[in-house]
């Protein structure tokens, strides 16, 4: 097979026959039947473009790591590289991190350091390699509690308890404690109801734990997938987007270590795959890296997050009607995709192509090409298998769970780009009364598009192609119907980064105390007249907020806190006094920001109950401005 080849072995397509090989078994319908075809249709219509195409391409090659490199790569993602080598003296900023962690996400990152603590022994290498147990032990001194609501001081009898006399045994964490057992049982939830507030892994955990916890296959069988829903959050809703950069950056961290222990709570192997660099092209228009890509259009569209020519392709295949029968099923014919590709190369950014010539079918198979053709996956070498491996997990609130800890994961580029794709999809199904295509239909033919990818080689895919194949259209379709909650940051997270921050705070203030008796009573003098400008200032009573608002006509209310008011009252408040001189902002322009405090930045939802997050937060400051793009 030359290099180039995909992942699927496409000689399948053409061997199965009408009553193939894989296990239609009772629960699957003939709707089942029909959209398997759809898929290997789909992956014989990819060989073919494939087979037109005379380009070589380069293949991308994984590369195998060496013992201890992946858990080292893992601990600098999560932010925590200087709990080993020669920064490990300097992990201060790490403590506080640690000190913010779950049980269960508290063993992931132990494991890890572990397993990097032994390679480096035994590759004898000349730095300090400080024990494991250590960087928990000095952690769990630390006073206060832990962000799941348990006491640290739990965690260091259970660490004594499971140690052996020589000492050789770290600590194991218990994962699911008294409290945080009742704290599960208490919260009034159904089957399909999705629990943000504690952890995913710690629900895993207690799931496993208890005798009731069914555990069951997710799998392809079921037509309906169940309705899934966020329970009303009154402290609002976080969505990715609505958090400043330094917080995302804490977000990113901890979603790596939550889909980490989660993983490993499951019993699943969770490996982030390295690429080996390849040479791509410079510029163009297929084949070119998505931040390349993006780069280019950003001159040309200041601002624009979405490739130019991604964006107008869907625009060009709903210009049509989306009840075309077939849509994004039927392909165009390959020998006119490849000349309108070629065309488009050339004339896409001149301005010059004429978009009349191009069929709707011909405009769908160019934007599965487009997706195709990125030299990297659009879920990213490092997560493809990941969000493959979603599949394996037991029951299926695990593996929605486990999708939305990946979609943070991934870099925004990709991530922007995907919820588009996604977006468009969900308009397609929207039309599926006269377009035929169902949302099982759509995943069977996007999968292959998006999950197989040139020079992932055959090792991908231990299992048979069959169930590879229903899998990952299933976890296609997982993506597509589940789409706005998976762009939610869970609120365990977010409240965590608010810990970390109070926690960098403290810190910080003892460290300002302890600089020089000059510094000292200047920072104290400095501190005397901000104590003493807000208090002439705003003279806030008790139970009433300061909000300003500098680009709209009033500018600054003293606003009462009461039960019922909510972030999309007081927005609302501030536009109803409107003036003559100043440019009016609707609505949907502007937003209540949650600024400093425990958190960077938060844009908040309409629905936020002022009174609970003033509670959360009371040092924040209060903003209503646009939203930045």
């Amino acid at each position: 097979r030359r290099s180039g080849q995909y992942t699927m072995n496409h000689d399948h397509s053409k061997k199965i026959p009408d009553g193939a090989s894989f296990d239609r078994s009772g629960s699957q319908d003939s709707l089942d039947e029909l959209s398997m075809d759809d898929y290997w249709k789909e992956l014989e219509n990819i060989h073919e473009t494939r087979g037109n195409n005379h380009e070589e391409r380069v293949a991308l090659v994984v590369k195998e790591p060496d013992e201890g490199e992946l858990e080292e790569e893992w601990l600098k993602e999560a932010g925590l590289s200087n709990l080993f080598g020669e920064s490990s003296g300097d992990s201060l900023e790490s403590m506080v991190f640690l000190s913010t962690l779950t049980r269960t996400q508290k063993a992931a990152v132990e494991k890890r350091v572990e397993t990097v603590t032994q390679t480096m022994r035994k590759k004898n290498k000349q730095h300090q390699i400080p024990d494991v147990r250590d960087i928990f032990r000095l952690q769990n001194d630390s006073k206060g509690k832990v962000c799941d609501g348990s006491e640290p001081s739990t965690v260091r009898k259970s660490e004594s308890k499971n140690e052996t006399h020589d000492g050789t045994k770290g600590p194991k964490f218990s994962l699911a404690t008294d409290e945080q057992k009742s704290l599960l049982e208490d919260m009034p939830s159904s089957d399909t109801d999705i629990n943000l507030e504690i952890s995913f892994a710690e629900q895993a955990a207690n799931l496993k734990d208890s005798s009731v916890g069914k555990m069951y296959k997710g799998g392809g069988g079921d037509t309906l997938l169940p309705n899934f829903r966020l329970p009303k959050d009154k402290t609002g809703t976080t969505k990715i987007g609505d958090l400043a950069p330094q917080d995302m950056k804490k977000v990113y961290s901890l979603a790596l270590i939550e889909l980490t222990a989660l993983y490993d709570i499951l019993g699943t192997e969770f490996k982030q795959q390295k690429a080996v660099k390849i040479k791509t092209k410079d510029s163009g228009l297929f084949g070119v890296p998505l931040s390349l890509l993006l780069e280019q259009d950003q001159k040309r569209v200041p601002g624009t997050k979405i490739p130019l020519i991604f964006q107008k392709l869907i625009a060009q295949i709903e210009e049509t009607t989306l009840e075309t029968e077939g849509l994004l099923r039927i392909p165009g014919v390959a020998t006119r995709v490849k000349g309108l590709c070629q065309e488009l190369e050339a004339k896409f950014y001149e301005g010059t192509f004429n978009w009349e010539n191009v069929k709707q079918h011909d405009a769908a198979s160019l934007l599965k090409l487009f997706i195709r053709e990125l030299p990297q996956p659009l879920l990213t070498v490092e997560y493809l298998k990941a969000f493959q491996d979603v599949q394996n997990l037991p029951t299926r609130k695990q593996q929605l769970q486990a999708l939305n800890l990946l979609v943070i994961l991934l870099p925004e580029a990709n991530r922007d780009t995907l919820k588009v794709l996604l977006e468009f999809l969900q308009r397609v199904i929207d039309h599926r009364d006269k377009n035929k295509m169902t949302l099982k239909n759509v995943a069977m033919v996007m999968a292959p598009n998006l999950f197989t990818f040139h020079g992932f080689g055959s090792k991908t895919i231990e299992q048979s192609e069959f169930v590879m194949a229903a899998g990952t259209a299933n976890v296609m379709r997982f993506m597509i119907q589940y789409q706005k909650l998976l762009w939610t940051i869970p609120k365990f997270i977010v409240n965590q980064v608010r810990k970390q921050n109070t926690e960098s705070q403290k810190k910080e203030k003892k460290d300002k105390a302890m600089k020089k008796l000059l510094k000292k009573m200047a920072y104290d003098r400095e501190k005397h007249e901000k104590q003493e400008k807000t208090a002439n200032d705003t003279d806030v009573p008790q139970g009433v907020i300061r909000v300003q608002a500098p680009h709209l006509s009033k500018v600054s209310m003293a606003i009462q806190l009461t039960e019922e008011l909510k972030a999309g009252d007081i927005v609302a408040r501030f536009l109803s006094q409107k003036s003559g001189n100043v440019q009016t902002l609707k609505k949907e322009e502007v937003f209540l920001y949650e600024i400093g405090g425990n958190i960077g930045e938060r844009c908040l939802d309409d629905d936020t109950y002022m009174k609970d997050l003033y509670q959360l937060n009371p040092n924040a400051e209060w903003v209503i401005k646009p939203k930045q793009s």
